[in-house]
């Protein structure tokens, strides 16, 4: 019962102090620099293709950057978006492997049967094969390839890898997360390996630099190598500010007087952060890149508030489809940008950067078919309105069925019990289960007493499995319209339908014993042969069932390992 007031108690209080009312347009927060809207911008020096750096952040919060009036340091953030264009509606995934997928490939996850979850390190899957990335289209444009970071797309088979992907060199993690000093991870009990690859090599001497620091230090190396005078695209995709909540300790002591101790570490993360960006900006003007550059900043899902993360004021956290899982920061800085020092609120998806820097690049997209991502750098430089009307935030026929969905909710056409999300126009729709739903203000983080967000999620949408939103009018859902609008709800579950025709079947295979860091020698990497094949093709439904000549590799393997495994008992004991 005092649980129960509680919960009331939270809500009340956030809506009677104003926690819920937030001005979305005030001025300091999402507000645009002062300019003059009528001022004729000089036209930029675009004679050749741009050098191209794509930023990517990991479980950064849409709270969580100084321009959205956070409590969190990040100068040079807020200048390189103060001086080029802010993106205020800007969509990722809720999650880290999505979001990179459709980055990298311009296609929705039902496109590449990556719909569910995020890749494991035990799984047999990758970024589908069959797939021609964004830098293989740099390539063939001409362009010097690097990715520096997370790759999290697969690493089962050496095809899989970043510098079988498009990539002219890779330094970086192949997981999800990893310790950011040790490189080590650990996917379960025991099942522990180091993951930090140079290339296609495990890189054992880099052990014990800070990642952030590691990262940009090696930007600034490849662009002291290299001629501005050639194209250069360079993804970096930081491991910060993932868990574990790991910072050098003069980033921890500017925020010494944050009682939140997680709040206060992430603040850190993201600090430091921002002074590797600041790094990788400086080299960019040092070694001449700077003038014919596009940097483009994008965070990959929204923040995990049960380790220091922050989406406030918008409603959810990562892993859901409510708006702070799934709007996400991002600005694009550029000299050759048209209209610079402004907001956009044109509608951007992360599958939109695809064919946008191909067209940067001068590359050619008439071969690849099927693209849902939209040029929109007419929109981005010029202001023009944006190409894109709609989103499909996924449709996830795996996760569990909400309890109260049913066909006939859904007008016979779609089962309200899948976990699916759209945006069409001005109206976002939601089924199934979209995750934890309530609003966390970060002082709240980890230190109000109980779960109360949990309760009020339970409370709220415990017989539920529809939601409508009119996302323009109400950026933070707080006012379900699903039973107002039911013609606006048929008319999304229809697009839904649409959709779904053409999903490919999930790509979810189960773990694969083999993948153990102990068989390779410490650290995660490949381990399937190229006769294992992919477990999925193309789509199709998983091979039922393999010739006896690879059956009978695994168990003489299998059989290898449990003689060894006897072996070391034996000497231990």
């Amino acid at each position: 019962m005092a649980v129960y007031a509680l919960t009331g108690f939270s809500l009340v209080s956030l809506l009677s102090f104003g926690y819920l009312s937030w001005d979305w347009m005030k001025p300091g927060l999402v507000a645009d620099v002062a300019t003059d809207p009528m001022e004729k911008p000089l036209p930029p020096t675009f004679t050749r293709p741009p050098h191209i750096i794509f930023i990517l952040t990991d479980d950064q919060g849409y709270h969580d950057i100084g321009y959205h009036g956070s409590d969190i340091q990040t100068p040079t953030l807020d200048r390189l978006a103060a001086e080029g264009v802010k993106l205020e509606n800007y969509y990722i995934q809720p999650i880290c492997t999505p979001s990179r997928s459709q980055l990298i490939t311009g296609r929705y996850q039902i496109h590449t049967g990556l719909q569910h979850s995020i890749i494991r390190p035990r799984q047999p899957n990758c970024l589908p094969l069959d797939q021609v990335t964004l830098p293989q289209k740099l390539q063939e444009a001409g362009y010097s390839t690097h990715m520096v970071g997370k790759w999290h797309l697969g690493f089962y088979k050496k095809e899989c890898l970043p510098t079988r992907r498009g990539f002219d060199t890779f330094l970086g993690s192949l997981t999800g997360n990893v310790d950011y000093y040790t490189y080590d991870n650990c996917d379960g009990p025991g099942v522990c390996g180091y993951d930090l690859h140079e290339g296609e090599d495990v890189a054992w001497d880099q052990s014990g630099k800070y990642s952030t620091f590691l990262y940009a230090q090696r930007v600034s190396k490849i662009l002291a190598s290299h001629s501005p005078k050639e194209p250069i695209f360079i993804y970096v995709a930081f491991q910060a500010v993932h868990t574990p909540l790991q910072s050098p300790k003069e980033y921890i002591y500017r925020y010494r007087s944050m009682g939140n101790v997680a709040r206060r570490k992430y603040a850190a993360m993201v600090t430091c952060m921002d002074e590797a960006v600041k790094n990788i900006t400086w080299a960019l003007k040092k070694y001449g890149y700077y003038d014919n550059s596009v940097i483009v900043f994008s965070t990959d899902n929204g923040g995990q508030t049960f380790s220091g993360g922050s989406n406030w004021p918008l409603r959810g956290r990562k892993g859901t489809y409510w708006e702070g899982g799934v709007r996400g920061i991002g600005f694009v800085h550029s000299p050759l940008i048209k209209r610079k020092r402004r907001t956009s609120w044109a509608l951007v998806h992360i599958t939109d950067w695809y064919p946008t820097l191909v067209g940067l690049a001068r590359g050619n997209l008439s071969n690849v078919q099927g693209l849902d991502g939209y040029d929109v750098w007419p929109a981005i430089s010029e202001g023009k309105e944006s190409p894109r009307t709609e989103i499909l935030h996924n449709i996830d026929p795996l996760y569990n069925h909400a309890k109260y969905g049913s066909l006939e909710d859904g007008f016979g056409i779609w089962n309200t019990a899948v976990q699916a999300s759209i945006r069409v126009g001005e109206w976002k729709l939601l089924t199934g289960d979209p995750g934890y739903s309530d609003w966390i203000p970060p002082q709240t983080l980890t230190n109000f007493p109980g779960s109360w967000w949990n309760l009020e999620r339970l409370t709220d949408g415990l017989r539920k499995s529809v939601w409508l939103f009119n996302i323009t009018a109400d950026p933070y859902e707080r006012y379900d319209l699903s039973e107002q609008r039911p013609d606006v709800v048929r008319t999304l579950l229809m697009r839904l339908v649409h959709y779904n025709r053409t999903a490919i079947p999930v790509r979810y295979p189960a773990e694969n014993p083999r993948a153990h860091p102990d068989f390779n020698g410490g650290a995660w990497g490949p381990w399937a042969s190229e006769d294992d094949g992919e477990e999925w093709e193309g789509g199709r439904e998983p091979l039922k069932s393999r010739n006896k000549k690879k059956k009978c590799k695994i168990c003489k393997l299998r059989s290898f390992f449990r003689k060894l495994n006897t072996r070391l008992m034996s000497n231990r004991i």
